[in-house]
């Protein structure tokens, strides 16, 4: 993997070297500094310590870990990373809230308009492939579902399952079906409401325009070969087992039907309690279900020709290279 940035130093990391932002950028443009990656390939760690270095807050990216009752499955920021550095829309929502990637864009661009009268670096870290876009490149006017409409789509994904609701997005919208994640049953059922709502195809409201920002933004990608960073998401499944997760899992269990919940981690789980599966095949399902998601984000990340990739371990030694292109 090769980065974007010439051959630098290979000095790491050190608090000492922080750069005199407040002192040299004022006339600079507020920069959002973007910090991507598969799900296990380590940006927490790497983006706290960038977060030290150049004083400034985070906001998360992460979709999941906007829940407050969900921690160990999520793998949020720990109590004593989040004294570390202030982040924002951790724990922010509920799991029966309704909240989708167009309300976190209003949000975040909110929530940045006043940071930025602070900060003139703000860094965005997760791997939420459509909350990453919709913060730097906006979403579509795409019209709020109505109650009626999303009861009658939910109770009939409830009554026959996955595979109908798939059949009927193919029926209205043959194109975005070949687009969406036809394994997300969120994402098929919001396109359906929309269809419902609307009489047209959801993928004629998606025009892809790029909203203009008023800040700079830098996407900086972490990945790792596929099977150094398989490794990392089987032994991060392990490891969240014998933090509790499956304790966690059961404490929402009444709540399994909501899609907040469908996720990678839980819904497994659940097919575990319901006596469907075997705990140590659950286990294993989960890791499977990880290794398919990161490969997703890849694919969705490959896309965006403005991300600079790393190693981790490269981007430590070439930091600085980072810090003078914000």
């Amino acid at each position: 993997m090769k980065s974007s940035y010439p051959k630098g130093s290979q000095k790491k990391m050190n608090t000492s070297d922080r750069p005199s932002f407040t002192a040299d950028c004022q006339h600079k443009r507020p920069t959002l500094l973007v910090i991507l990656g598969p799900t296990g390939v380590g940006k927490t760690n790497i983006s706290l310590r960038m977060a030290e270095q150049l004083g400034c807050p985070i906001v998360s990216s992460d979709s999941r870990q906007f829940y407050r009752e969900l921690s160990i499955g999520t793998a949020a920021p720990t109590e004593e990373q989040l004294k570390r550095v202030k982040h924002y829309f951790i724990g922010t929502h509920s799991i029966q809230d309704d909240y989708n990637a167009g309300q976190y864009e209003k949000d975040a661009i909110e929530l940045l308009d006043e940071l930025f009268q602070k900060h003139q670096v703000v860094m965005l870290v997760g791997g939420s492939m459509m909350y990453i876009d919709a913060v730097c490149n906006g979403m579509d006017d795409i019209p709020n579902v109505d109650p009626e409409t999303r009861a009658h789509w939910q109770q009939y994904f409830s009554d026959f399952g996955l595979e109908s609701i798939q059949n009927e997005l193919k029926r209205l919208d043959p194109e975005h079906y070949e687009q969406v994640d036809i394994l997300n049953p969120k994402r098929i059922l919001h396109a359906l409401e929309i269809c419902s709502m609307t009489g047209e195809p959801y993928s004629n409201l998606r025009t892809g325009q790029k909203k203009l920002r008023n800040f700079k933004i830098l996407k900086i990608g972490l990945n790792r070969p596929r099977p150094e960073l398989y490794k990392r998401i089987n032994a991060r499944v392990d490891e969240m087992m014998q933090e509790g997760l499956l304790e966690e899992a059961k404490m929402f269990y009444k709540y399994k039907h909501l899609n907040t919940l469908n996720t990678v981690g839980y819904k497994e789980l659940y097919e575990y309690m319901d006596g469907t599966w075997t705990l140590d095949f659950a286990v294993n399902m989960i890791k499977q279900d990880t290794r398919r998601y990161a490969k997703r984000q890849m694919t969705w990340f490959n896309r965006d020709k403005e991300i600079m990739w790393f190693h981790p371990d490269e981007l430590e030694s070439k930091i600085e290279l980072v810090f003078q292109n914000l």
